[in-house]
């Protein structure tokens, strides 16, 4: 039997959660944001090194500045340094950074501390950059609990499943419209072996919340299971988690990739692209650098929705998107380059100069009506946006939910929560203990977030 939650005063919530996010910068040395913030016709752009926004930072003086004279400066960082810079800079509303990529689970809970510039005025003003035009998933995933938009999607994905058409049609495999994890679980095994060192599906087992926990979290929700109920009692040791994650961690074991307890979403992509898997479960952006000229599986691979077994859809929802910091000095020109990095009309530009494969898609309903997209993007367009507009942030599974997210759960402490569990379920794929075992450390470890939300 538990014992009686402890609950703390709301106000003390708020500061330890406020203290969560912060929680990665109190081990180094900070003394405060370094260098002057924006003003007059500056900004200050903080964000992931990825390639599309790259391309982003290379477009923007040539274009956004020429046309509006605001010059934009740059600060480009891996993901968890960027992570961390944000919400050190935004917690603090210390101004350095006017405008800053967020994903759709930082989004709600910065707004809800006060840490964004609501964004609805400016949309309400801009009839042209058309609001209603970005996919309503993603639209819901960047609004806070008053109601306001606090963020806009630069790109956008979901998870489906990749498979080889070549190797399923030498096997006489078959891959259904709408397959279920036991079906895709047969086909693994029929396809494990079919080329020398081909296995036959590729999961995710790298320890992080946003790596081995977002495929995982999917399947624990399509096979009945949650982190918490409604009433934020955990549920890491139902029956329903329990055999998601027995189901999960065996069909790797069996049929995945070798090394599966280190490899992330760039260790399956490899795997995918040089041969050494039939099948792959992950994010649709994935698609692009599968089918983009040059790739070895270019033109030979199917796609089907994100495997269920209880649910109607499975597939997660993400986004970087731009937040504005509330502290801004110039919230006004950082919508000028919101707007202008989230418009249509920056899609046309990629398009023109960089090729249709490369636009930042998964926003705008727009995009998949563009002749020259879906031609380009053939093979997977489609199927992302039907995977992106399935998506059910706020009622994932079969059970109501206290927060929302598919792959995550929308409070502060799940970074801290969701990697742990990881770490605890990666070594169940290594070997080095059972599952069972794995999720009962876990329950543990969300307990002490029951007590701190329950009764809430």
């Amino acid at each position: 039997m538990r014992t009686p939650s402890r609950r703390r005063p709301r106000a003390t919530l708020a500061t330890a959660a406020a203290g969560t996010l912060l929680a990665p910068l109190i081990s180094g040395c900070w003394a405060g944001a370094g260098g002057a913030g924006s003003g007059g016709d500056s900004l200050n752009v903080l964000m992931v090194n990825n390639p599309q926004m790259t391309e982003l930072q290379k477009l923007t003086a040539a274009h956004f500045t020429k046309e509006t004279g605001i010059k934009v400066n740059f600060t480009v960082l891996p993901e968890n340094d960027v992570r961390d810079k944000i919400s050190q800079d935004f917690a603090n509303q210390a101004g350095q950074y006017d405008v800053a990529t967020l994903s759709n689970y930082e989004i709600p809970i910065y707004a809800r501390n006060g840490w964004l510039h609501a964004m609805n005025g400016y949309v309400a003003a801009d009839p042209a950059y058309d609001e209603r035009d970005v996919l309503k998933p993603m639209r819901q995933s960047l609004t806070g609990d008053d109601g306001k938009l606090y963020g806009q999607p630069f790109y956008g994905e979901s998870s489906f499943l990749m498979y080889r058409k070549d190797v399923f049609a030498a096997k006489g495999l078959t891959m259904p419209a709408h397959p279920t994890w036991r079906q895709v679980a047969a086909l693994a095994a029929e396809a494990d072996g079919a080329r020398p060192g081909m296995k036959g599906i590729c999961l995710r087992g790298l320890p992080g919340w946003g790596e081995l926990m977002a495929p995982l979290t999917t399947v624990v929700n399509t096979f009945g299971g949650t982190w918490f109920d409604k009433d934020w009692k955990a549920r890491l040791d139902s029956p329903a988690f329990e055999k998601a994650t027995n189901f999960y961690v065996g069909l790797v074991r069996e049929h995945g990739e070798s090394g599966a307890a280190q490899a992330g979403f760039a260790e399956c992509l490899n795997n995918m692209t040089q041969g050494k898997v039939a099948m792959w479960y992950d994010a649709t952006s994935a698609a692009g650098l599968l089918e983009a000229d040059g790739s070895p599986v270019q033109g030979r691979l199917g796609y089907a929705p994100a495997p269920v077994q209880e649910t109607r859809s499975s597939g997660w929802l993400y986004t970087w998107a731009w937040g504005i910091q509330h502290a801004s000095r110039n919230p006004d020109k950082a919508w000028k380059f919101v707007s202008w990095a989230s418009g249509k009309g920056y899609e046309q530009l990629v398009g023109d100069t960089g090729g249709w494969s490369n636009v930042p898609a998964g926003k705008r309903a727009s995009t998949y009506e563009r002749a020259a997209y879906r031609k380009e993007a053939a093979a997977f367009q489609e199927m992302t946006r039907e995977a992106i507009e399935s998506a059910r942030p706020d009622n994932p599974g079969v059970q109501p939910r206290p927060a929302p997210g598919i792959q995550f759960v929308g409070i502060p402490e799940f970074t801290d929560l969701g990697t742990k569990v990881s770490q605890e379920i990666s070594a169940a794929i290594a070997g080095r203990q059972s599952v069972g075992t794995a999720l009962k450390k876990s329950q543990a470890l969300a307990e002490r977030i029951s007590e701190e939300y329950e009764g809430r």
